[in-house]
């Protein structure tokens, strides 16, 4: 596999984990109750789902193929959200430490590819709002998280 072969399939792999997580946070807005959290779920998801096209403009503009859909992993995990939700009666801690889970792998999935010194400075850029804006969202859950513990 060439460099930008290999650049694309990371770009795609961060595709499918953007609209993974945009689809995991409107399952979570979905459930919860709290209006505070709901309006963070759905302005998560509508980040992710923008995240997802620029990153689709990137790969385009590079001239690499765009893959589509949702992964496995983040299929099964919004299943299990909702077999949780079941259990716990829409508790709106267990979706925060779920929400805190996946934006830490986010952030060291972003990190990983960051690394990697053969990006294109515009996609070093879009990468690097991107992942900013994920530990942005990062920190409001877990202060959201600390609310929701008193």
């Amino acid at each position: 596999m060439n460099n930008l072969e290999e650049r694309v399939q990371k770009l795609n792999e961060l595709i499918t984990k953007n609209y993974d997580a945009e689809a995991g946070y409107k399952k979570a807005a979905e459930i919860v109750d709290d209006t505070q959290l709901k309006q963070f779920f759905t302005n998560q998801a509508k980040a992710r789902y923008d995240f997802g096209h620029s990153l689709k403009d990137e790969i385009k503009m590079v001239g690499g193929e765009v893959k589509k859909g949702t992964s496995f992993t983040g299929d099964a995990h919004r299943a299990w959200m909702s077999i949780k939700d079941t259990f716990s009666a829409n508790d709106s801690k267990a979706m925060l430490e779920e929400v805190i889970r996946g934006e830490e792998a986010a952030v060291e999935e972003y990190k990983e590819i960051l690394s990697n010194a053969t990006l294109a400075p515009t996609t070093q850029n879009l990468l690097q709002n991107q992942v900013t804006s994920v530990q942005s969202a990062l920190a409001n859950a877990r202060s959201l998280d600390a609310w929701e513990a008193k």
